[in-house]
């Protein structure tokens, strides 16, 4: 954050609301109270709910953070939303033709998502694109209306193929996009086999380069689609072998999270062009698929930064309609369905990952008890003088000296001049003198580039009970900024300059770029001191997209357990959990990596018999031992904070 937190003498709900941002990255699904608690609005219609509450709630049925809270309804809310915007683009531009949204699995597979989405999109013939045979699977379960489609997309072997016949021969709307050349005559081939004709698609290798994290999804590079040639050769072996009935949709995909409206459009009307001109080449083309790439506004900035989108999601409706409409007007041919695989936009707002706080690692500022001796070492009195006589004046200049000085001692102890405790001593001074030198540095104006880093170098370590890998994957893969925020005490002014480390014994797993307007990120964030008897939760948002699925087992750190929130009307608070889902257990990881429980238990009740054998300790003791052991491989993976309670306040409705 660029604010400067020693700025905070007067605070208010309002300024944390502003500070951290929810007012932007939020899309009015998130803000402050005048109490200062989090609140998530789902449906944009006035109801609210504390996120301190539901968290509460799930402490009371046996859920604790780390935890990943679902608001169902934001997931209904974005599909209205998608397809609104969609039909208010077709209607303002006089297109003739439909929209046809379908998610894309792979974004976030877990069943009640999956199905929340469906159940939303029933009434815009909502369909699934599935990239796999796993993901097919669920596709062809999950869909029941045979109004939408199914789009498959990625490698496929025979088996693949044949899932998709099925699918067909059920009556499903079932397009198999063409990603390889070779593909197209195992599907002929199987064709054969199941007597029907496949629904085909063809994806296009476009030209045109993606932009942001995800760019070289397209482009010549591209790890899918074919190239002009390659569709020619296509279109040629179609025709021969009687399939020409079978292609009717063209599929491009301009990479996840796509910031830059100008490639989307770029983009569009490449493909549309290829529509244009395979119809003309006598093929009953329908639809043109525009794939994935809307984006979510990460950092609220409203840029084309690859953490934000420089575009809303009317723009990107009207944007593609408008292009498509254009393009197929001048070519004289029919506007196509437009299909769009929208799965960010959809999900990543509805899911929010909450940790607590469970340590924090400072900087030694403590005075160390001064020994009796017959003289003070020269490097604590140069310390000493530089703590008690500097000024504003010869700031720069008294924290090069701190430094020379610190280094000096350093070097003395690790040559054995220094003893142990005078090193302490030299470093606690150190620190209260780069302190000491921040808070007098103006808090406007120009300040040294060494300076003003010191707002990091003194910042602490919030220890949080998660795994950044297990629960944060892009943060860690690809720098991925996700907005981060307290979910309480918002109401009293963040003093401490923080960092965020999680809990696995892993030097990366930390977070330490926050969303800054100003400067793009910044390291450090304001938060709220600790407090002993209190727990301190923050909320990290915007994750519901790939985290869940993406993330691993590093250090045998498992899934966190989840709490499926709806609203509800005549609840006091406003909402209930209609579904939890516990976290991985200790006994359910060491399975993945062929470790049984019974096989540990056993080999360690050897041990533990062997122990009371030679009296090294008691029987009782060691049946105490043996159960400690069993229990401990049933329980989540994650720290159990010692003061983890929440006090909760139920309000009375009128």
């Amino acid at each position: 954050m660029a604010q400067d937190i020693r700025s905070n003498q007067e605070w208010s709900a309002e300024k944390s609301e502003k500070l951290y941002g929810f007012n932007r990255w939020g899309d009015r699904y998130f803000s402050v109270n005048k109490d200062g608690f989090a609140c998530v609005e789902p449906m944009l219609d006035g109801r609210k709910i504390k996120i301190a509450d539901v968290v509460a709630e799930a402490k009371s049925i046996g859920l604790k953070p780390p935890l990943t809270i679902r608001f169902q309804d934001i997931l209904r809310h974005r599909v209205i939303q998608l397809n609104d915007a969609f039909q208010s683009a077709l209607k303002e531009e006089e297109y003739d033709g439909e929209y046809k949204g379908v998610f894309p699995i792979k974004v976030n597979h877990l069943r009640e998502v999956v199905e929340e989405i469906m159940d939303a999109g029933e009434c815009y013939n909502f369909g699934l694109e599935a990239g796999s045979k796993a993901e097919l699977l669920i596709a062809l379960a999950l869909h029941e209306n045979n109004n939408s489609m199914i789009i498959c997309n990625g490698y496929k072997d025979e088996e693949y193929i044949r899932l998709a016949f099925l699918g067909k021969k059920l009556g499903k709307e079932i397009y198999l996009v063409i990603e390889q050349q070779s593909e197209l005559s195992t599907i002929l081939k199987i064709s054969k086999e199941f007597d029907t004709k496949p629904l085909l698609g063809i994806r296009i290798k476009l030209t045109t380069e993606g932009e942001g994290k995800w760019a070289e999804s397209s482009g010549i590079g591209a790890k899918f689609g074919l190239t002009s040639t390659e569709i020619i050769e296509v279109t040629r072996q179609l025709k021969r072998s009687g399939f020409k009935d079978s292609l009717k949709l063209i599929h491009i995909h301009i990479g996840s999270q796509v910031p830059n409206i100008q490639t989307i459009k770029k983009a569009v009307v490449e493909a549309s062009r290829y529509y244009c001109e395979i119809a003309r080449l006598g093929f009953p083309m329908q639809y043109l698929d525009v794939g994935g790439g809307l984006g979510i506004d990460y950092d609220g900035s409203r840029t084309n930064f690859e953490s934000s989108i420089n575009y809303s999601l009317l723009e990107y409706a009207r944007n593609i309609v408008f292009n498509i409409k254009t393009v197929c007007t001048s070519s004289n041919i029919a506007c196509p369905t437009i299909i769009s695989e929208s799965g960010r936009a959809i999900v990543a707002l509805h899911s929010v990952l909450i940790v607590e706080v469970v340590d924090r690692i400072k900087k030694p500022e403590k005075p160390i008890e001064k020994r009796i001796t017959k003289k003070r070492h020269h490097l604590l009195s140069e310390l000493d003088y530089i703590l008690q006589d500097n000024k504003s004046s010869d700031r720069l200049e008294y924290y090069h000296d701190a430094q020379r000085l610190h280094e000096e001692a350093v070097s003395l102890f690790s040559m054995g001049y220094l003893n142990l405790n005078t090193l302490a001593e030299a470093e606690s001074l150190y620190w209260k003198i780069c302190k000491k030198i921040y808070e007098s540095v103006p808090i406007s104006g120009y300040k040294p580039e060494e300076l003003e880093n010191l707002q990091y170098v003194l910042s602490e370590n919030y220890i949080c009970n998660f795994s950044v890998f297990q629960s944060l994957i892009d943060h860690w893969a690809c720098n991925q900024l996700f907005p981060v925020a307290p979910i309480h005490r918002l109401g009293a002014a963040p003093t401490v300059n923080a960092t965020l480390v999680d809990i696995t014994c892993d030097s990366e797993g930390k977070i330490d770029a926050f969303i800054d307007l100003e400067n793009e990120e910044n390291k450090t964030i304001p938060l709220h001191p600790l407090e002993k008897e209190n727990p301190y939760y923050l909320g990290i948002f915007l994750v519901g997209a790939y985290q869940d699925i993406m993330g691993d087992i590093h250090n045998l750190f498992g899934r966190v357990g989840e709490a499926h929130v709806f609203l509800d009307d005549n609840e006091a608070d406003g909402f209930y959990i209609e579904e939890t889902v516990n976290g991985s257990k200790v006994s359910d990881l060491l399975k993945l990596i062929q470790y049984r429980s019974n096989d540990l238990a056993r080999l360690m009740k050897k041990q533990i018999d062997r122990s009371t054998k030679d009296k090294q300790i008691k029987a009782r003791e060691g049946v105490r031992l043996l159960d400690f052991y069993e229990n401990q491989l049933e329980k989540e993976s994650y720290l159990t904070p010692k003061n983890s309670s929440m006090k909760r306040k139920r309000i009375k409705k009128d």
